[in-house]
């Protein structure tokens, strides 16, 4: 299993244990992501490609990974993920630069191969938030 990937299924593996331990706040978080990225004034990927931009600002591979993903999935092309960096070290600096080594993996994994149409990876890793334990 690739880095990127492991660094994703890590994630998702403590955020269902997460789930467990605290179920309430789990659920409202989990609700929370929801809405927001439900299409309003803003659509599916225009909201992917933000987040995609604060992962990198905020240096978290996890969230680089998944907003990759989702941008992708979301009809994103990966000229478009690079301009995100772009912007992202434009108010990150230095350390946000670092992780666009993170995009380049995430590409990398999810994104079109050499020779094929700007259509990204089938090959997905379960991006739903953990199912909320009720008690």
């Amino acid at each position: 299993m690739s880095e990127m990937r492991t660094a994703m299924r890590d994630v998702k593996r403590a955020m269902g244990e997460l789930s467990k331990q605290v179920p309430e706040e789990m659920a409202g978080f989990s609700e929370f992501i929801g809405t927001v990225l439900k299409p309003g004034t803003l659509d599916l990927k225009t909201k992917e490609l933000i987040a995609l931009g604060m992962g990198l600002t905020s240096r978290c591979k996890y969230c680089i990974g998944i907003h990759t993903q989702k941008a992708l999935a979301a009809g994103a092309t990966p000229e478009e993920l690079w301009e995100v960096a772009t912007v992202a070290v434009m108010m990150g600096g230095g350390p946000a630069m670092t992780y666009v080594a993170e995009l380049q993996k995430a590409l990398d994994e999810f994104g079109p191969k050499q020779g094929q149409a700007s259509e990204p990876s089938s090959e997905r890793v379960d991006v739903r938030e953990p199912a909320p334990v009720r008690s």
